[in-house]
């Protein structure tokens, strides 16, 4: 039990020094939102009214007062649930937006981060049990190839050859001529734009699976209980699988976890190139334009889910492997 409250009390204080970073953060950057706006409206070479600029803060809300009141204030918003308005989709709240944003990089992201995940581990664990053979050897040739490449200029090739060299899927974009809606045409027309933007993914996100799951199975191999479970005459596929593999999975579990956490992060990246209306994209905008409200709470959304889903791994790691909690009892 001392070892799940620890993990509890860990989670906390490292949730309060997130809550507050995010604060900090955004008001120590340089550059006045109420200044961009004014400016984009005005023309990029027009010289800016402070009248102007000062009622454009009071229409955004921009917060005023000491750094502890606004702090205070800033707490209290959290707990209402009010993440304020968005200065670039003004006058929509930052809930709104996200809304609007989340299920296409949740949908998105996860599918591939499942499939990342399961390829990997089982490409990684087949090559370390057949390890320095001609499998082993492709499979970690390629996977340190692809660990080299740049998503932006896989994104850009994938544009180029299947978008419009052949046609085959579109290019950007959500969906195009359909409804929104759970119907047959909506759903083809979302999976056709969101092809590319996955394929990107796929072919970079497996390559740290295989590597590390390959690495720690070929260590486990090595160990004295594999050795004895081969002198018992137990098949190769039970050792491998119910010895090695398990017990190589354990490392495994917990960056599985860190990286759904981070699905609500989106790839900035890929869905900037894609013109994916995700998170990702929705980031890159923020930052683009100083929108801090939609900054921050895109920030706090990512840095929450990566907390939450590490506290699950160390949760998990203790009933999988019961050596962890016994040593921080």
């Amino acid at each position: 039990m001392r070892y799940y409250l620890r993990k509890l009390g860990f989670f906390l204080l490292t949730l309060w020094a997130v809550v507050t970073l995010n604060f900090v953060i955004p008001r120590i950057a340089p550059g006045d939102p109420a200044e961009i706006m004014v400016q984009r409206l005005a023309g990029k070479n027009a010289q800016l009214d402070q009248a102007q600029v000062q009622a454009m803060r009071d229409l955004l809300g921009t917060p005023t007062g000491s750094l502890p009141a606004q702090y205070l204030q800033y707490l209290g918003q959290l707990f209402r649930g009010d993440l304020g308005l968005s200065y670039n989709y003004y006058p929509f709240k930052v809930t709104e937006v996200i809304g609007q944003a989340f299920w296409w990089t949740l949908v998105l992201v996860t599918v591939v981060q499942v499939l990342s995940f399961v390829i990997g581990v089982l490409l990684g664990a087949f090559a370390a049990w057949k390890r320095n053979g001609r499998f082993d050897t492709t499979v970690t040739l390629v996977s340190t190839f692809l660990g080299t490449l740049n998503s932006f200029w896989i994104a850009l090739l994938l544009i180029i050859g299947l978008g419009y060299g052949l046609g085959w899927f579109a290019t950007s974009g959500g969906y195009e001529q359909s409804t929104p809606g759970f119907n047959w045409p909506f759903v083809y027309d979302a999976i056709s734009h969101a092809f590319l933007p996955a394929l990107t993914l796929m072919i970079i996100t497996p390559v740290g699976w295989v590597l590390g799951m390959r690495n720690t199975m070929v260590l486990n191999l090595g160990e004295d209980y594999i050795k004895l479970a081969k002198a018992k005459g137990l098949p190769d596929r039970v050792v491998a699988l119910r010895y090695a593999a398990r017990n190589a999975l354990l490392p495994s579990v917990t960056g599985f976890a860190l990286a759904l956490g981070g699905v609500l992060g989106g790839t900035i990246l890929v869905e900037t190139v894609f013109d994916y209306p995700g998170l990702g994209r929705l980031m890159g905008e923020a930052v683009g334009v100083k929108d801090y409200p939609l900054l921050q709470a895109l920030m706090l959304l990512t840095a929450v889910a990566t907390l939450v889903a590490n506290l699950v791994a160390d949760l998990l790691y203790g009933v999988l492997d019961p050596r962890v909690r016994r040593a921080q009892s």
